[in-house]
């Protein structure tokens, strides 16, 4: 299995670009409080796996760490770079499209693991877009990172990060920084996933990593956060509205005799439907309350 080069690559110029204007404006309009920056790796490959709450996280994350002399490679959906203007320069800095239910669904995995190898940072949200939980805590995870982290040995930075969803509320398009808002930012220490699960890529060893790094996020959360998560993980997928049963349809029933009439199948009666769980879609939360209170990177 190949291993993570020791090599920072330099930042193009499209990422330059992005970083010179966004960058003051952030001084500016936030105000920041950022720790653990100290653990983040100097050089090598690294994937950073953070909490996705809100559209304005991965700028605020983003900014941590090119503070940390990092330059960041997010995996973003596919849809973020259909924009002309701004897919082109997304691409030309250096971000990676996640294609999902399509023939190209693995090119993100192929650039990320490459990246990697040539001491790249990428940033995955594990939960694989924004959050759905009504507190705003972290959701189930997928085992993407996990993957990545295995098959290359180079460590994983969890990230906890909160405060965005006040510049952004979750789901919202519509920014709100006056007053100045503070976004908080917490860097962990590194974790080494082939030393603690082995290099061998199984199912089961995929999905520990990927609970334990979601366990590691959350906790740290909750130290910024001061507030307990719950204590059942939110899980999108469990919380999906079930298909309805298709109702049996009568087999066809074969005439004893050429001239005899065939007999009338029993209608059979459709099975009942059960009703959608009342979690079946979960609206998008609205941003958590003071006293509680997508994106701390995937490809």
């Amino acid at each position: 299995m190949a291993r993570a080069s020791r090599r920072n690559p330099r930042p193009g110029a499209a990422f330059t670009f992005i970083e010179a204007i966004c960058r003051p404006l952030l001084v500016v309009l936030v105000k920041r409080d950022w720790r653990g920056m100290q653990n983040v790796p100097r050089e090598g490959g690294v994937i950073v796996v953070a909490n996705h709450y809100s559209f304005f996280d991965p700028i605020s994350l983003g900014h941590f760490l090119v503070k940390a002399k990092r330059t960041p490679r997010f995996l973003a959906k596919a849809g973020v770079f259909k924009a002309p203007m701004l897919g082109r320069l997304f691409r030309s800095a250096g971000q990676i499209p996640v294609y999902r239910e399509s023939r190209d669904a693995a090119l993100a995995f192929k650039d990320a693991l490459a990246a990697v190898e040539r001491g790249e940072t990428i940033i995955v949200y594990p939960e694989g877009t924004m959050t759905k939980d009504p507190g705003l805590w972290p959701m189930a995870g997928k085992t993407g990172a996990a993957r990545i982290a295995m098959r290359t040995g180079a460590p994983v930075l969890p990230i906890a990060q909160w405060g965005a969803q006040e510049v952004f509320a979750s789901y919202s398009k519509k920014p709100d920084f006056l007053p100045r808002k503070t976004l908080k930012v917490t860097a962990g220490e590194p974790i080494d996933l082939r030393a603690r699960y082995g290099p061998e890529m199984t199912s089961e060893a995929l999905r520990a990593a990927t609970e334990h790094l979601m366990d590691v996020i959350t906790g740290m959360l909750a130290e910024i956060r001061g507030e307990q998560p719950p204590a059942v993980r939110f899980d999108p997928e469990a919380a999906a509205p079930q298909q309805a049963p298709v109702p049996a349809q009568p087999e066809p029933v074969q005439a004893e005799q050429a001239h005899a009439e065939p007999a009338q199948p029993e209608p059979v009666q459709p099975e009942p439907v059960q009703a959608e769980s009342a979690h079946a879609e979960p609206a998008p939360p609205g941003p958590a309350q003071p006293a509680a209170t997508e994106p701390g990177a995937q490809a």
